[in-house]
């Protein structure tokens, strides 16, 4: 088949923008939508917590356990469900994972003790374990790497708006205690873990394995995309790691797990104590905490795609990643020394969440620069499983400090030192200042 080539440097410019259009408009909303059903699915247990607890008798250091065992089955099998994924397809294989997701929280209804609690988060994070790396590695598939850090924000945004809707969904679900002979707590897993079921069906339909199957995409379009994603795989590939051992075995990728941990290690541990810590600084302030939860959160949501945005147009992913988690750190230092006064600790993490969260849409397009073929799938899988340990020892951090000294103060100035870390990390990388498949394109 001939595809006629754009006559202008400005055509092709044009070609590319409607392209990556119909793409994004595609996959990005479905992925945005079924990233927010996990996040919620992963973080309701927060929500439920004191109904749950109650009826189950179970004591706090149960429960916290109980919480983190999540964290265990997720990361054993994040990097072999990349793998699969490599082998199998993501249009199969992310249908597979949200479908098991859903049934699993749906199963929280059954737990009935201590013991059933435990091997039920165990079998959420197994089920759920590889479908926020699979999307990463699957985003590479079809959005050229200068578009990717604006496209990613779009789909990580969904982070922090399952965090402003989790909570009042939540609520209302927890107030139909003893309809139907069911707790409030067994209503909110049913009812949230649904949705993950459908949307692993719908997946089947939606999402599309490589550009080059995209019958949805003009005959003209689809010819170009696989050829310029083809042309930058074989890039990849030619200047870095491509082989499963050498990805697993490179300090970069185990630098970026550092990274990634860090990062984690804040998301954690301020979102589940966040609330808490703003009703006591609230007292007896009338505005309601789940508006000031949300305007972190909200503000979070623009930062995340202009930075993400202004990454793609110069190309530079180091200094755009350590000047985020710079920011968030000065916001915790900040929340700090307005610990009193509810209005400016709200903003104060505001400017924390900015900075934060915004790491996180620039943060994934640094693997692809020198990951690629199944070598890219191991490394996006363990740089996740890694970082989200750090799921587990945040909270932890932070409720274990609050014990010992009696305040905030300590557990929030060592999440500001961690991102400081984080940055340094970040900028003594071996890897190009630009993306260079960025710069390229």
């Amino acid at each position: 088949m001939h595809v006629t080539e754009p006559a202008t440097p400005e055509q092709a410019a044009q070609r590319r923008r409607e392209v990556i259009a119909r793409v994004a408009r595609r996959l990005i909303p479905f992925a945005f939508i079924c990233y927010v059903v996990a996040y919620i699915d992963r973080v309701n247990i927060g929500f439920a917590a004191s109904a749950f607890q109650r009826d189950l008798g179970l004591t706090d250091t149960q429960y916290g356990i109980g919480a983190g065992l999540f964290f265990l089955g997720y990361c054993l099998f994040e990097v072999p469900s990349n793998l699969i994924l490599e082998r199998a397809g993501a249009r199969r294989w992310i249908a597979r994972i949200m479908i098991g997701w859903g049934i699993a929280s749906m199963g929280m209804v059954f737990v009935r003790g201590v013991n059933s609690f435990y091997a039920a988060r165990i079998v959420l994070g197994i089920a759920e374990a590889g479908f926020f790396p699979g999307v990463v590695l699957y985003l590479t598939y079809w959005i050229p790497s200068a578009e990717r850090a604006r496209t990613g924000a779009l789909f990580m945004m969904a982070a922090p708006v399952s965090i402003i809707l989790g909570a009042p969904v939540s609520a209302a679900l927890l107030s139909l205690d003893g309809a139907l002979g069911l707790r409030g707590w067994q209503w909110l897993f049913l009812v949230e873990g649904l949705p993950a079921v459908l949307l692993g069906v719908l997946a089947l339909r939606v999402l599309t394995d490589r550009p080059a199957d995209a019958t949805w995409l003009p005959d003209a379009d689809r010819t170009w995309l696989t050829a310029t994603m083809d042309a930058e795989a074989a890039r990849r590939i030619s200047s870095g790691h491509s082989s499963v051992f050498r990805s697993l075995s490179s300090g970069r990728v185990w630098l970026l797990c550092l990274v990634y941990f860090l990062n984690t290690v804040n998301t954690y541990g301020i979102f589940l104590w966040l609330p808490k810590m703003l009703t006591e600084a609230a007292g007896s302030t009338r505005a309601p905490i789940s508006l000031l939860t949300a305007i972190p959160f909200t503000a979070a949501l623009v930062a995340m795609v202009l930075i993400g945005r202004h990454s793609d147009r110069t190309g530079e992913r180091k200094g755009h990643v350590a000047a985020c988690a710079i920011t968030a750190a000065i916001g915790l230092v900040l929340a700090v020394v307005f610990r009193h006064n509810i209005w400016l600790l709200v903003l104060s993490f505001t400017l924390s969440q900015i900075g934060q969260r915004s790491v996180m849409s620039v943060f994934w397009t640094m693997p692809p620069i020198f990951l690629g073929g199944t070598g890219a799938a191991a490394g996006i899988g363990l740089i996740n499983a890694i970082g989200n340990l750090g799921g587990a020892v945040g909270p932890s951090l932070m409720g274990a400090l609050r014990d010992f000294t009696g305040a905030y103060t300590t557990g929030l100035l060592i999440l500001a030192g961690a991102l400081v870390l984080e940055s340094i990390v970040v900028l003594t990388l071996r890897i190009p200042s630009r993306d260079p498949h960025a710069v390229s394109s």
